[in-house]
C-alpha cells in the first residue's frame, strides 16, 4: 500500500476483497511500533458484527477504498482481538500466520556507534 498516505485518512474508507466484495467500513488503523507504519486496518463487517484484522500490505487503496487482495471468508474468520486496544507481538504473529504472509525479519542492523555517557567535548 502507499505508505504516504495518512492513516487516519483511511478510517471510514470501504474495504472489498480479492472479488470486490465489499467486507466493510475501517474502524481503525494499526501502526507498526518499531517503524510508525500503518500495518493493520481494523475492518467493520457489518452492524451487529466484530472489526476484522486486515494487512494493509499488499492491500491497495483504489478509488478511495481499501482493496484486500483475500477472500472475505478468510477475512472474516481472522483473529478477533477488539478494537482499540494495542496489538502484542503474538497477535501480530496470529495475524501473519492466519493470511499466510511472511512475517519481516527483524532489524539486525548494528546501533548507532555513540559514546554514551562521555561528556561532549572532552577527550581521553
Amino acid at each position: 500500500m502507499q505508505t504516504d498516505i495518512d492513516p487516519r485518512s483511511l478510517i471510514g474508507r470501504k474495504a472489498f476483497d480479492r472479488n470486490g466484495t465489499k467486507i466493510g467500513t475501517i474502524d481503525e488503523v494499526y501502526l507498526d511500533d518499531a517503524t510508525g507504519v500503518p500495518e493493520w486496518a481494523a475492518v467493520r463487517t457489518g452492524l451487529f458484527s466484530r472489526d476484522a484484522f486486515v494487512p494493509l500490505e499488499p492491500s491497495e487503496l483504489v478509488n478511495d477504498a481499501l482493496h484486500i487482495p483475500y477472500e472475505r471468508a478468510l477475512i472474516k474468520d481472522a483473529p478477533d482481538f477488539g478494537v482499540g486496544r494495542h496489538l502484542s507481538p503474538e497477535q501480530e504473529l496470529q495475524l501473519y500466520h492466519h493470511y499466510g504472509i511472511e512475517i519481516p525479519p527483524l532489524s539486525t542492523a548494528a546501533p548507532p556507534d555513540r559514546d554514551f555517557g562521555r561528556i561532549a567535548g572532552q577527550d581521553d
